[in-house]
């Protein structure tokens, strides 16, 4: 389960996704939640759909990989469908006690799953396609207007690229973790919820020392370096504009605008 979370990591390559300036990005995903939110019928979904998965072929990155950062919200999917399915009131087809399921409910429990899956990819292809670096950047310049009312914008945007970045790393220590302590003959998987509970500390414990040495290691490091924030700090490389942006913005505004119309129209 540990290896299927893909969060965080970054495929390098040179494909038209990975060229877009990281600003882009994420102001095009911010869109793409927008108009996921405001879809409202299948030909709105499909849209979206056919959207990521051309976005997903561009990219060249591996299908199986995208499917694989599905399966650690299997059970949020799976909950979600549930809840919706059982107890949204309408034209009831099928009823036992305090269950029923109704036309209503059918549709949205769809809807809600195809949302989060959605979601889900087109957030994660941001994070496949743009290194860290500059992500940090790209946050840092979009949030620059606050610096005028000394909102801390680099620390701010440094903190949440290095959050992003250490989840791979924790997950790889992690899985390090449950190794050794299976060779030593522990037992995660018998007994109740409980005994499994207790059963996790010798997995916690270290993970969470290991994890305040890293981030140790990463201040002293950072201070060997000079680092004292974003003043008077210089960039190797420069972000600008150019035309794959204004084409990824002209094919995804067109995109997201049919969308809205559909989603108000109901489709």
């Amino acid at each position: 389960m540990l290896r299927d979370i893909t969060i965080g990591q970054f495929f390098p390559g040179n494909s038209f996704v990975h060229r877009v300036d990281p600003r882009v990005k994420l102001v095009l995903v911010i869109a793409m939640i927008i108009a996921l939110f405001f879809a409202g019928g299948v030909v709105s979904y499909l849209l979206i759909a056919t959207y990521e998965l051309i976005v997903i072929w561009v990219s060249r990155i591996h299908f199986k990989m995208v499917v694989r950062g599905l399966k650690p919200i299997l059970f949020i999917i799976i909950f979600t469908a549930i809840l919706n399915l059982f107890y949204t009131p309408g034209d009831v087809l099928w009823a036992w006690h305090f269950l029923h399921i109704t036309k209503q409910g059918i549709f949205t429990a769809i809807q809600m799953v195809a949302r989060i899956m959605l979601l889900i990819i087109g957030t994660s292809m941001l994070t496949y396609t743009t290194s860290p670096i500059d992500l940090t950047d790209a946050l840092e310049r979009l949030l620059s207007p606050l610096k005028r009312l000394r909102v801390p914008v680099h620390e701010l945007a440094m903190i949440m690229s290095i959050a992003l970045r250490f989840i791979p790393t924790l997950i790889e220590e992690t899985e390090k973790i449950i190794s050794a302590q299976r060779a030593r003959g522990a037992d995660f998987e018998s007994g109740n919820i409980i005994q499994r509970a207790r059963a996790m500390v010798p997995i916690l414990v270290p993970l969470f020392i290991s994890a305040f040495r890293r981030a140790d290691e990463l201040a002293t490091a950072m201070e060997c370096r000079l680092y004292h924030g974003g003043e008077g700090r210089t960039r190797l490389k420069q972000l600008h504009i150019c035309w794959i942006d204004y084409l990824a913005i002209f094919i995804s505004a067109l995109i997201f605008g049919t969308v809205i119309v559909l989603g108000r129209l109901g489709w």
